[in-house]
């Protein structure tokens, strides 16, 4: 019988993991997105555990305690990858089913491209393949959804106003969470360490090399994402079947808002588990 994974080093920095369900069990990683952390898949991870999967969240870099460096330099997506194989290396077998929403699906995206030997299938959740959100700037409104993206790379001032409960909940519950959820993230939020954390993955994307981006995807590939998504347009969800060079499937929640773990936690699963078995 394997041991349980709860931190895992990488440079100096530690992360927490979340390694729940049968510990033989396959492993799916689990990446999670802003403002939330690994309790972004606490309604998910049962059923995934229920089919017999194991299950590792961590919680990663900006949002970890111990993994909270102060430069946005140390937010380019290469460092946010790594930590990702980082966490890999220490799975049993060393290869995973990878599903990430909101920048854990960036991160999942980056995984499947630079280290596709490790990944055995991905799911992104929300947030479309970068050269495609890239090419939805351009054409379509995607631009004006992705207000926010300007306005963080201001310093001190998302620090400030997101730290404020009262602020962060409103602001979260304006984008469609439930009231729980929203009372959950706004409270992690009350520190601005941990804001700052977060907001750094926005501060870090003038950095990113757009060469980088275009590479395809080559490992079997689920899309998912819901049409009452405030920040992510339908434009860049439609081109990113340019971008998959492998076995593709795209499925759209309707009805549903950008948090889609919370808010549809049984139906993603489910779309997870059938994903898995076909290409498992």
């Amino acid at each position: 019988m394997g041991e349980r994974i709860t931190t895992v080093e990488r440079d100096g920095l530690r992360f927490d993991i979340r390694d729940d369900g049968p510990i033989d069990g396959d492993p799916i990683v689990l990446l999670h997105g802003f403002p939330q952390d690994s309790r972004s898949w606490e309604a998910v991870a049962p059923h995934l555990h229920a089919a017999g999967y194991r299950t590792f969240a961590p919680d990663q870099r900006g949002y970890s305690p111990g993994a909270r460096p102060r430069r946005r330099r140390d937010y380019r997506l290469r460092h946010l990858v790594d930590d990702a194989v980082a966490l890999i290396d220490m799975v049993p077998g060393k290869n995973v089913h990878v599903v990430g929403h909101d920048w854990g699906a960036v991160v999942a995206w980056g995984l499947a491209t630079r280290r596709a030997e490790l990944v055995r299938t991905v799911t992104a959740v929300s947030v479309p393949h970068p050269a495609a959100f890239l090419r939805a700037f351009g054409t379509s409104l995607q631009l004006l959804r992705s207000w926010y993206m300007l306005a963080f790379q201001v310093p001190w001032i998302p620090e400030i106003l997101l730290s404020n409960e009262a602020v962060g909940r409103s602001v979260l519950r304006r984008t469609g969470q439930s009231a729980e959820a929203a009372e959950r993230d706004s409270a992690r939020m009350a520190d601005p360490d941990a804001v700052r954390g977060g907001v750094n993955w926005y501060r870090a994307v003038p950095f990113v090399d757009p060469r980088a981006t275009l590479e395809p995807v080559r490992v079997p590939t689920l899309m998912v994402w819901s049409d009452g998504d405030v920040a992510i347009a339908p434009a860049g969800v439609d081109a990113t079947v340019r971008y998959v060079s492998g076995p593709y499937r795209r499925e759209t929640l309707v009805g549903t808002s950008h948090w889609i773990p919370d808010e549809e936690p049984e139906k993603l699963a489910r779309l997870v588990l059938e994903h898995i078995a076909a290409h498992g």
